[in-house]
């Protein structure tokens, strides 16, 4: 497996572990229709909506796997082209899955990946632990586990 497979491997694991796996559309806490492993659009670039049936396990992944690799990869490389380990790569892409490119591209987390600056970028992530301007449980165990990878 190369270091981009392996990534992608890690990354996948902490979204299944941190989006979970939901094969009914839901409202995500931004209130955004949303189904399998985080995805909110299909395949076919439609957008999820409350009254879709069911998918499949397999679908979410795909789902997930799709999006990762002509949305989320794509971005992380051409914004941090520094990234040097599949580990933080990894991390990397599921903040990036999470919160989007945008949130990454005008980041002073990206300025520190780029600068080389390793030893400010867990800190960095941790900044990013809100909802609603409300500290979230959930958001903060994901940033300290994408953290533990840089």
């Amino acid at each position: 497996m190369n270091d981009e497979a392996l990534a992608i491997a890690i990354m996948s694991g902490l979204c299944t572990r941190f989006e979970g796996v939901f094969l009914k559309p839901y409202l995500c806490p931004a209130r955004v229709p949303t189904i399998g492993i985080g995805s909110t659009f299909y395949e076919d670039g439609t957008p999820v909506r409350m009254t879709d049936p069911p998918i499949t396990k397999e679908r979410a992944v795909r789902l997930l796997m799709r999006s990762v690799m002509t949305i989320y990869l794509p971005a992380v490389k051409k914004l941090c082209p520094r990234i040097d380990t599949p580990g933080r790569l990894a991390a990397i892409l599921d903040f990036c899955y999470n919160l989007g490119a945008g949130n990454l591209q005008a980041s002073t987390l990206r300025k520190y990946i780029n600068a080389g600056l390793w030893a400010k970028v867990p800190d960095e992530l941790m900044k990013w632990v809100k909802g609603g301007g409300i500290v979230l449980p959930g958001l903060k165990r994901r940033r300290t586990a994408e953290a533990e990878l840089i």
